[in-house]
């Protein structure tokens, strides 16, 4: 199935979009989920250095509540809920492992590769949630939950062989 690109002229075009598309992130022609992850690594990295980890939560959470709407607006725009390029979803949920995982490239290189891999795989029940709710929340909401796996499997691993 092929699935049309938006144009920078319509990821620019509206306030939700340009969030939407993480700033043009989205519009890599391709793997855009892992450009706008790609995206969240500096910024997490500069925010956990420079922000106490409230702060960094709460801007998460702010962040989180701007891509309902962002991802909600340009996915009715385009008439496809979830489409590829929109990927703030990503940014939004990458933050969050960031800012709870050690600020060490092999952690942070480890939950690149987790995140990206369950957001991709989206095992249950990210697959159900991800159908069950076509709306901006729903965009949102099961990259928090591929980001939840990706904090469970890293504790494990940290619990294993500490």
């Amino acid at each position: 199935m092929i699935v049309f690109r938006p144009k920078p002229s319509f990821a620019f075009s509206h306030p939700a979009h340009v969030i939407a598309f993480g700033a043009g992130a989205g519009l890599v022609p391709f793997a855009p989920g892992t450009a706008g992850t790609l995206l969240a690594w500096p910024i997490g990295w500069m925010l956990g250095g420079s922000l106490p980890a409230s702060a960094v939560l709460g801007l998460i959470v702010t962040l989180f509540a701007l891509g309902i709407w962002a991802c909600d607006v340009t996915g009715r725009k385009l008439g496809i809920p979830d489409h590829s390029s929109m990927v703030w979803d990503e940014i939004v949920a990458f933050l969050l492992v960031l800012a709870i995982v050690p600020r060490e490239l092999a952690w942070q290189a480890a939950a690149f590769v987790l995140f990206r891999l369950f957001d991709i795989a989206k095992p249950p029940p990210i697959r159900y949630f991800e159908r069950r709710y076509r709306d901006g929340f729903g965009v949102m909401f099961d990259d928090i939950l591929a980001a939840a796996y990706t904090l469970m499997v890293l504790a494990v691993i940290k619990r294993l062989f500490s």
